[in-house]
């Protein structure tokens, strides 16, 4: 069983974690340094996390992909219901005006990452079953949008617009590939343009982030201040950096140095080739994702494998094109690196089916 296992794929999410798990050490001494906690229990959690996540994963591995179709509807209401959770009180956390957490057993759970892993699931079995009926409006179109508004219904309200727009993006891509009518794409695309436009302009925090990006030095001590500190950060690392543990950025200026603003750490103390690896690896993580979806054995595995790799891949693109000023800063955490457990656990766990479907795929 072992020997059929996409070991290419493997050893690039391995690489991504050991990656990932050095970046975080070094990251966390800025937070050290600045709030007091121990590294114990910092990089203890870390730790945690991965340790879960890789189990969580070996049984993805084990577990026949083929199988995930036949529960995908349950999986789907179960996922729903758990990121509804965070609209009760006392089980709900808000944290930074966010309510996207609930508290269990004195963990902190995002059940949003898993939302997104069950509406991609579903939207890959639902799909693949209607593959003769997806160019119709009835069995291909309303579907997609219902599936979008579910996300929206419960994304944005926390407010989480960056998550929306990554399961967002994603779904739309699984139905392409699926065979969708290309006018329908448009009318999507165009119709999702406009709304996404019409919620910036009605939320202030939103359009104070878009003028922000637009010219990061209008206010610098305020809105402007992270991407201001991040491209700090990313230059001085110039072409080797600093060196492991050398960041000068993450002790008292880059706010949150573990989690949204870690590639700049990571850019700071590696410099240009230590980011490019990350890149890279993230690139590669795409392309031999793209190349298992197209050795599926059929169409469910080839539409999961697409929607994971989209999903992991363009949250991670997000998120270091918001560090160095390409699109408007976010609230996404880098796959594989930053801290936050649900989020570490739901990647490993959506790397653990990639690897299952490269157990069946064609030669």
């Amino acid at each position: 069983m072992f020997q059929k296992i996409d070991k290419v794929l493997l050893a690039i999410i391995l690489a991504l974690l050991a990656f990932g798990f050095l970046i975080f050490v070094s990251a966390s001494l800025g937070l050290l340094a600045r709030d007091g906690a121990s590294f114990q229990s910092v990089a203890g959690r870390q730790l945690l996390a991965i340790a879960l996540g890789c189990g969580a994963a070996f049984g993805a591995l084990l577990f026949n992909y083929a199988k995930f179709k036949r529960y995908a509807l349950l999986i789907l209401i179960v996922s729903v219901f758990g990121a509804l959770l965070v609209y009760i009180p006392q089980i709900g956390l808000e944290h930074g005006g966010a309510k996207r957490w609930i508290s269990v057993a004195g963990f902190s759970i995002q059940p949003s990452e898993f939302l997104k892993l069950g509406l991609v699931i579903f939207a890959a079995a639902f799909m693949s079953a209607m593959k003769e009926r997806i160019e119709t409006i009835k069995w291909g179109l309303v579907p997609l949008l219902l599936l979008i508004a579910v996300a929206a219904a419960i994304l944005l309200p926390q407010p989480d617009t960056d998550s929306f727009v990554v399961i967002a993006f994603t779904l739309l891509c699984m139905y392409i590939a699926a065979g969708g009518n290309k006018k329908h794409i448009a009318g999507v695309i165009i119709l999702g343009v406009l709304v996404l436009s019409i919620y910036v302009i009605s939320k202030p925090y939103l359009i104070e982030r878009f003028f922000t990006f637009l010219n990061p030095a209008r206010d610098p001590q305020g809105s402007g201040w992270q991407i201001q500190q991040s491209l700090i950060a990313i230059g001085s690392g110039g072409f080797l950096g600093r060196g492991f543990g050398q960041s000068v950025q993450k002790f008292s200026y880059l706010p949150e140095p573990i989690d949204d603003s870690i590639f700049a750490v990571m850019s700071e103390e590696f410099g240009f080739v230590g980011s490019s690896t990350l890149v890279l690896l993230f690139l590669l993580f795409i392309l031999r994702g793209l190349r298992n979806a197209s050795r599926a054995p059929d169409l469910f595995g080839r539409l999961l494998c697409i929607g994971i790799v989209i999903l992991i891949g363009s949250g991670a693109f997000m998120n270091i094109a918001a560090m160095l000023g390409i699109i408007p800063l976010s609230g996404l955490p880098l796959p594989f690196v930053s801290h936050g457990g649900t989020a570490l656990i739901a990647a490993l766990f959506s790397a653990g089916i990639l690897l299952s479907i490269s157990r069946y795929q064609r030669s």
